[in-house]
């Protein structure tokens, strides 16, 4: 098909009596531009995929690549479309946009139907290519730039870690790693998203790699010119210096780079310090990169920049800015405790960029064959959302269990052990509906083989039915790594479906002695066939229900450089991995998800899974936020994470509550001591959010994370995630209406504030605040002790008090209550939650009466939703909807004509209406609310305010 566009081209050039350098034909339009900034440009192609989707691709080839997309899938149907010109322009115009592109640089521009603006390239085209070989394979270094509207906000990439929300401005590599998911997609303020088409490393926003800090001049703690003075003790507690010397740059950042460090030293009881001064050689903001394991801290001329913790050997990263003046000395102090064992520090910088360039968009990969991106419009952000979804796949409706509470640790250890821990729920009457089986329940040398061992778990299938019989379900961990000599391995390898290099170059991994494996090349489809085939004979044949996909980055060698991590994975089935890099996590579930529907299709497929990519939601994924720490900054990190990766387009998101490493202090921690008070008010308050978030699920490592585990009845922790649990099983009608919602209207359940309240700019660097569906305004608390935060309540609105149900004027920031038990939580005026009766388990009954809790002062609607909760009858049209509308100025709620039915719907049931007004409060209670009763059959209900 590449040959035959370009065959046409030519044609109509000789033959059609233009001059003109474009061609239309049945799919878009190519044009060659007469002067491209970017003198390797040879064409430009534009391809309608629905009336708000248009794919721009680039090439300096002299036919575009015919690669199959792995995120964007095929148009499902034509799309009408015409196409015009001028002197300078040609316009491809669907019924809804239109994108005009310069006949003499390529530049595109994207207009609405009404002929305004919604996004141009940069001036010229903002394109550019660099050739590059790899394994013999050509391709580019590519970079596309669009203008960004100061008045905008930009938010997606997945989830990172350094608290940023609003991108606009901002730089973030792509890139996967534990704790980081990178999904290379953008949604903005002003209606529009941008998919940017590309597997490979890639950066936003400033394409250039941060540089170490030699670019400055370097002083030492003396004033000498040179570089840093650095202090290397290997006693902390008693001050022992191993050694003193000079460095211009502090990077200890992987198994690579910490070879540098002094021969001999010992890192448990260490403590480093960089102390100097920096001195730019121009003036303007310096972004700078903190990477961090263990203590860190740093200032910038006695300015605490940073103050962080994370595990030894899983770093994260702070971002901080400085604006500096040339040759202006800045003092920096650096103090760096390891915390014990091999561990990681690193320094980089972005030096200054213009204001213009600094606030484009930008997205640059390291290798692909062309410039493709995919522009995505609607008139919200939903919309633009639904049409990424349009493009990549629908997001299916998680199975009803799923959105329920899921217990887990870093591993039970023992058959009795899990089995036990799920009898106690049911004993104390604490809801629960997914217990899970993380690593290491295979023998200790057979990783890989998805065997049990024996002796701690003699017999599985009898595991999983006992959690079946206690209504309750089951998620098993699975890897994509095998050991060197298993039997799965070996099928693998005689495939050359194996990354050979781990193997080649003996890495042990840090169990027991240490075993050489490595990872399958998810890659390939008969590789994925074989992997389903044998965790399909191995665990779904046993009865497990889910499926928890880990280290898919993949995370062959934890720590590797960059560079190392590329050879590690390569080559894949499709080339390069340079090419390639991050959709391991995308091609892994695919397999599984493929797998276990083409088995059995009246079963949702449920895959929690590490890493994540664009078009991931349509295999029935969630992803979690990875290893992070038990501290309160990861707690906070958690929050602009999860809305991030929920606006990219990626619905179902989790993290492990209460965080997964655990500071020693927590490890240690006696009764009555302030690290035990701390320990669990950090676990009630990250519960507490938790339980907003789109997938409600403990996990870690020790100490144990049951309740009971973390505090004993009648303490306020214990009492606390109680009542955030049965609560969340209380809004499970709401919460399985979201759940819906996702699937059959593309809704997005963790919201930010953009989303729903675009006019108001206030909220467009919010990022500690979002909306749970339309109903809930969630504020998690995120420091120690405190028993206030600050609420900014969107203009335009009215909001309530979910506990006390007293009114709030919108438009403003208030210090509100957060005792310890509660976390702020509003509802905005308009809105209709549904709200069920106290169950153990999601399916434990369908609820005969809702309480409908009517919030007054604006017109509001919600839909509930309701299927037959595991099946995929669904999307054959089996499932039901009753419309709630709420109207203002008569002051009534209609509960209107049930749509649809499925197998065991009620035909009858009852509603209690609660009306809330800011002259009626009314504290969130169904049990005891007084309420209008009001049976319904299916017919439309008038309910008036009384």
């Amino acid at each position: 098909m590449k040959k035959l566009i370009f065959i046409v081209a030519v044609a109509f050039m000789c033959f059609g009596c233009t001059n003109d350098h474009w061609n239309a034909d049945e799919r878009g339009l190519t044009l060659f531009p007469e002067n491209p900034s970017d003198k390797m440009l040879h064409a430009v192609r534009l391809e309608p995929y629905t009336d708000e989707i248009i794919k721009v691709s680039a090439t300096a080839d002299v036919e575009f690549s015919d690669e199959v997309s792995l995120t964007a899938l095929p148009p499902n149907r034509p799309v009408d479309f015409d196409v015009t010109q001028t002197d300078d322009e040609v316009m491809l115009s669907t019924r809804k946009i239109s994108a005009r592109i310069s006949k003499i640089t390529g530049e595109v521009h994207f207009y609405n139907a009404k002929g305004e603006l919604i996004l141009r390239e940069k001036e010229n085209g903002g394109k550019t290519f660099k050739p590059i070989e790899v394994d013999g394979v050509k391709g580019y270094e590519i970079q596309q730039e669009w203008e960004s509207s100061a008045e905008e906000g930009l938010y997606g990439l997945g989830q990172h870690q350094a608290h940023d929300f609003n991108y606009k401005g901002k730089s973030e590599e792509l890139f996967q790693y534990n704790t980081k998911v990178s999904v290379p997609v953008i949604v903005s303020t002003q209606n529009y998203g941008i998919l940017w088409d590309n597997y490979s490393l890639s950066r936003f926003g400033d394409p250039r790699p941060y540089s170490q800090i030699n670019v400055f001049q370097l002083f030492n703690a003396d004033g000498e010119e040179g570089g840093l003075t650095a202090t290397y003790m290997d006693d902390y507690e008693t001050s022992h210096v191993y050694t003193v010397r000079q460095e211009d740059i502090i990077d200890y950042e992987n198994l690579t780079t910490i070879q540098n460090f002094p021969e001999g030293f010992d890192f448990n009881q260490a403590e480093i310090t960089w102390e100097g001064y920096l001195q730019p050689g121009e003036s303007g903001v310096f972004h700078f990169l903190l990477y961090y394991a263990g203590y860190t801290k740093i200032w910038i001329d006695g300015q605490l920049m940073a103050d962080r913790w994370r595990t030894a050997w899983n770093p994260s990263v702070a971002k901080f800015r400085v604006d500096m003046e040339k040759n202006k000395k800045y003092h920096l102090k650096l103090a760096w405790i390891p915390d014990g064992g091999v561990s990681y520090v690193g320094l980089k910088v972005h030096t200054p960029r213009p204001a213009e360039e600094q606030n484009r968009i930008s997205f640059w990969s390291e290798m692909g064959d062309q410039i493709n991106y995919f522009f995505m419009a609607g008139e919200s952000m939903d919309q633009v959302i639904g049409n990424y979804r349009t493009l990549t796949g629908k997001a299916q409706v998680m199975p009803k269990w799923a959105m329920g509470f899921w217990q887990s640790r870093e591993r039970y250890k023992t058959q009795d052990e899990l089995l036990g821990v799920l009898q106690e729920f049911r004993k104390r009457q604490i809801p629960i509906d997914n217990i899970v089986q993380d690593w290491s329940y295979w023998p200790v040398d057979q990783w890989g083989s998805h065997e049990f061992d024996a002796e701690r778990f003699p017999d599985p299938k009898a595991m999983v039915d006992e959690v079946h019989a206690n209504n309750a379900h089951i998620m098993i961990s699975v890897w994509p790594k095998f050991y060197l000599g298993t039997q799965h391995f070996k099928a693998f390898d005689e495939k050359g479906w194996i990354y050979r290099r781990a193997i080649e170059d003996s890495i042990r991994d840090w169990i027991s002695p240490g075993y050489i494996g490595s990872f399958y090349d998810a890659y390939s489809p008969g590789a994925r066939k074989l992997f389903w085939e044998q965790i399909k004979g191995k665990l779904y044949d046993k009865g497990f229900d889910a499926w928890w996909l880990d280290a898919t980055e993949p995370d062959i060698l934890s720590n590797a450089s960059m560079d190392y991590r590329k050879a590690l994975m390569n080559p894949t089935h499709l080339g390069p991995s340079v090419k390639y890099f991050n959709a391991f996590a995308l091609m892994n579930a695919k397999g599984i998800y493929e797998g276990q529907r083409a088995q059995n299709n009246n079963e949702r497929v449920f895959i929690l899974t590490r890493s994540g990519f664009a078009g991931m939601q349509r295999y029935g994924t969630a992803t979690w936020s990875g290893d992070i720490g038990t501290v309160w900054e990861d707690l906070k990190a958690q929050i602009p994470a999860g809305i991030n990766f929920s606006m990219s387009g990626l619905p179902y998101w989790t993290m492990d509550i209460g965080g997964f490493c655990v500071e020693k202090r927590f490890e240690t921690a006696k009764e009555g001591s302030e690290e035990m008070e701390e320990w669990r008010e950090l676990n009630t308050r990250w519960f507490q959010f938790g339980a907003f978030a789109p997938l409600f699920r403990v996990h870690g490592q020790y100490p144990y994370r049951e309740i009971w585990n973390i505090a004993p009845v009648g303490h306020p922790a214990y009492e606390s995630m109680l009542w955030y649990n049965k609560l969340r099983y209380r809004l499970m009608p709401y919460i399985y209406s979201l759940a819906g919602a996702v699937y059959h209207r593309d809704y997005t359940i963790m919201r930010g504030l953009v989303m729903d309240f675009p006019h108001d700019t206030k909220v467009f660097n919010v990022g500690d605040q979002y909306m749970f569906g339309p109903g809930f305004m969630v504020c998690p608390v995120y420091n120690y002790k405190a028993r206030h935060r600050d609420v900014y309540f969107p203009e335009n609105r009215g909001w309530y008090n979910f506990y006390s149900g007293k009114y709030v004027e919108g438009g403003q920031t208030k210090r509100v209550e957060a005792p310890y038990e509660r976390m702020p939580l509003f509802v905005p005026a308009g809105s209709i939650i549904p709200v069920g009766p106290q169950i153990q388990y999601a399916m434990e009954k369908i609820p005969e009466t809702i309480t409908l809790y009517v919030y007054t002062g604006d017109d509001g609607s919600f839909e509930l939703y309701e299927d037959e909760n595991t099946n995929y009858n669904y999307e054959k049209g089996q499932f039901a909807t009753i419309p709630f509308t709420y109207n203002e100025k008569n002051q009534t709620l209609t509960i209107g004509k049930r749509e649809g039915s499925f197998d065991g719907m009620p035909e009858k049931r009852l509603f209690k209406v609660v009306f809330v007004s800011p002259g009626h409060p009314v504290e969130f209670d169904p049990d005891i609310a007084t309420a209008q009763v009001v049976p319904y059959n299916g017919e439309v209900v008038e309910v008036p305010v009384r």
